[in-house]
């Protein structure tokens, strides 16, 4: 209790895991919660919550809460997942793809991550998965971070298309990117060319938390 009400005043870390993905992985107490960060960002339940929601929030809540499946591609502590489950009241099956046990170990042990009934991990590369995968899902969520580095292989055109092939009809996907310079806005752009504009509608949120960049594409198909 005394260190969550120090930290209100600074960070206060309670607990440090190395991590072969982002090298290391740290739980805080920051203003009254625990939070989830790397060595140069916050990976759950800080401000990348915060990003996160506001996404869903512009999807809508009665279309998630309709929803039956939804995959979430990089689980880190597993912010967005309580965020669907607590605050969105979304009752469907949610799967999680994460390559960092690490991670994983850290969101059941502090976060409850493996208390959530309608939830479950696949420990797998998210690029691997989605190319083998033969489910179709309402709303693919990507928020896939190296610390600060996003993997090239998530703007490629292959990853793309497997992504495509497991989204329902009228479903979304929910992309979570950080822009640090003009090379990024470019590859975003380019990201967004790879989705036909008469089967697919696209919309941006730009400088969401200073440095996120949301990408939200809905797949109009309709027969």
């Amino acid at each position: 209790m005394i260190k969550r009400l120090l930290s209100y005043i600074l960070p206060i870390k309670i607990y440090e895991k190395p991590s072969k993905i982002s090298k290391t992985l740290e739980v805080s107490w920051n203003n009254g919660k625990l939070v989830l960060d790397s060595k140069n960002t916050n990976y759950s339940y800080g401000s990348l919550q915060k990003v996160l929601r506001k996404g869903l929030i512009a999807i809508g809540f009665d279309k998630i809460k309709s929803m039956q499946e939804i995959l979430v591609l990089g689980v880190a502590g597993g912010s967005v997942i309580r965020t669907l489950v607590d605050e969105f009241k979304f009752e469907g099956n949610i799967t999680g793809i994460e390559i960092d046990e690490s991670s994983i170990e850290i969101a059941n042990q502090y976060f409850g991550l493996n208390q959530i009934k309608n939830y479950k991990t696949i420990i797998s590369d998210a690029n691997e998965f989605v190319r083998k995968s033969e489910k179709l899902y309402d709303l693919i969520i990507i928020d896939i971070f190296e610390d600060t580095t996003m993997p090239l292989f998530l703007f490629k055109k292959e990853f793309v298309e497997a992504c495509k092939q497991l989204l329902q009809k009228n479903g979304f996907i929910l992309f979570n990117t950080m822009i640090l310079n003009e090379k990024q806005i470019d590859r975003n752009n380019v990201f967004i060319r790879l989705f036909d504009n008469e089967k697919y509608y696209c919309k941006t949120f730009s400088n969401v938390e200073y440095y996120n960049q949301l990408i939200i594409i809905e797949k109009i198909i309709t027969q």
